[in-house]
């Protein structure tokens, strides 16, 4: 019997004829600071699957990792390989196969994003980015070097881990945690080159991992998208001009209303947090034209 498994912000997970086999089917749902808003965004869900589809098969054709990919079925859903997954940290064994890593890897080129923001707040100083202690940065500066981070998967809300707890969570050897890092960078290689060639920037993205037999890491979820990424043009970059061209535009909506602000503190202060209201008409339909001309300069592909 097919039913269905999990329901994300996003996306759903069902099941198959086949156990071994799950379908995810996206939706046009979109949320940001991990509250889904109460408004749909046309073809979304078609173009983050797409989207996403189109990096797997450059990384499986490129060699870097395994992936798990079967095959796009329908613009709005992808055939996967299935993976146990474990919540309680701490608890996949060692010896464990075919189990979902139960972390988040982000990978950062430039200063951006909730990067920018604990920076702004002092709580990341420039030293921890790569630069000399006591430099003055901007927001949108290149980092010197990839900039590698680990959160949290099956918590309330994203957290930052250290190399120590993300490894006791996650019960990983120090040498898969650092060949899964070394994949995120890999990817991102691959991601940076084709999205260059057609006049953007990635900025970061998010990546995530389960462990196939004899513990290989396999590329799992989905990547590169508007949803997990951040991109800008690249164009007007070089003129000092940051065009986000990511949900990011989505967030900064919210920023501007001070909604994020109240939701921080709402948070911060463990009280109760104010809903997420509605997005205006403009911005859906703003946000569904940057999802479906994304998609095409992203992969060069009509949609």
């Amino acid at each position: 019997m097919v039913e269905m498994l999990y329901q994300g912000k996003v996306k759903q997970v069902w099941s198959t004829e086949d156990p071994d086999i799950i379908e995810f089917r996206y939706t046009n749902q979109i949320s940001v600071f991990d509250q889904i808003i109460p408004s749909l965004i046309p073809r979304k869900g078609e173009s983050l699957n797409r989207t996403s589809c189109y990096w797997f098969n450059l990384v499986e054709n490129a060699g870097i990792c395994e992936t798990h990919v079967i095959e796009m079925n329908a613009p709005d859903r992808v055939r996967a390989r299935r993976f146990d997954v474990v919540r309680e940290p701490g608890a996949i064994s060692k010896d464990r196969e075919n189990v979902f890593v139960p972390l988040e890897v982000i990978c950062r080129h430039y200063l951006a994003g909730s990067g920018w923001r604990r920076y702004q707040r002092g709580d990341a100083p420039a030293e921890e980015f790569g630069f000399d202690p006591g430099t003055v940065l901007e927001e949108g500066v290149k980092l010197p070097s990839p900039y590698l981070e680990v959160s949290t998967k099956f918590e309330k809300f994203d957290r930052l881990l250290d190399r120590e707890e993300a490894l006791e969570i996650s019960n990983l050897t120090s040498e898969e945690f650092d060949s899964i890092m070394d994949i995120a960078i890999e990817v991102d290689k691959i991601i940076e080159s084709e999205a260059g060639k057609r006049g953007l920037i990635h900025v970061d993205g998010k990546k995530e991992f389960a462990l196939g037999k004899n513990r290989v890491p396999v590329l799992v979820d989905s990547f590169g998208t508007l949803d997990e990424d951040r991109w800008w043009d690249s164009e007007k970059y070089a003129e000092g001009e940051i065009v986000q061209l990511s949900k990011e535009f989505v967030r900064s909506y919210y920023l501007g209303t001070g909604h994020h602000e109240k939701l921080y503190q709402a948070r911060t202060n463990d009280s109760e947090e104010p809903p997420i209201p509605a997005l205006p008409q403009e911005v859906i339909d703003q946000t569904a034209e940057l999802y479906s001309t994304m998609f095409t300069r992203l992969t060069g592909q009509e949609f």
